[in-house]
């Protein structure tokens, strides 16, 4: 029979997860790792892997515990106010924790040597599919009439990404969440609308 592990595999998830996060891929050392889990570094790779594999599953930790806001966007009635779920989802988490500002997207994505290409990698295909899930959520807007006949859904989901994207950035760098609040209003001052009863 199997030893039973000495400890909880869902809380060292955790907490690696917010080390992550908070250092990103390669600033995050086995030491901090090992301290944040609360255990040896054999302990913990035999539980996960080895850093690449507990990375990849602490990314997934964070796409279920933190990203539901986006789905939850894609299925409001209207582009602007996809638009608007997205913009304050992402500030909100971008400013919850503050011992973990910004988003482990963009903390992890940013600077990597080659050997941590393929980790950039993952985290850059993870935000192309989000940036092609709300494109194509625009294209649909665009069809029925819930944006202009000019709009551009490829155009406005890069435009959302690289909003939500510099706000991760400010946030890591300690801009207030009011601060961020007005970059989304900006953002969506300018957004366009279209003729349907919906948009209106």
């Amino acid at each position: 029979m199997g030893r039973h592990r000495e400890f909880d595999i869902d809380k060292a998830l955790d907490a690696v997860l917010c080390v992550f996060w908070r250092k990103g891929y390669e600033g995050a050392s086995y030491a901090d790792l090992t301290a944040a889990a609360g255990v040896e570094r054999p302990a913990l790779y035999s539980a996960f892997g080895n850093k690449e594999e507990l990375f990849r599953k602490a990314l997934q930790r964070y796409y279920d515990r933190f990203l539901q806001y986006i789905p939850e966007a894609l299925a409001l009635p209207t582009a602007r106010e996809v638009a608007a779920h997205i913009l304050y989802g992402a500030i909100d988490l971008n400013t919850r924790f503050d011992d973990h500002r910004g988003c482990l997207f963009i903390n992890g994505v940013l600077a990597g040597s080659d050997d941590a290409e393929p980790v950039r990698q993952v985290l850059i295909e993870g935000r192309a599919i989000a940036e092609g899930e709300i494109r194509e959520r625009f294209e649909r807007a665009k069809a029925e009439g819930d944006l202009p006949e000019t709009a551009k859904p490829e155009a406005l989901a890069a435009f959302l990404m690289a909003v939500t994207h510099g706000m991760a950035v400010q946030a890591k760098a300690g801009f207030s969440r009011q601060v961020l609040e007005g970059v989304a209003e900006q953002a969506l001052a300018s957004w366009p609308a279209g003729r349907s009863k919906t948009a209106a």
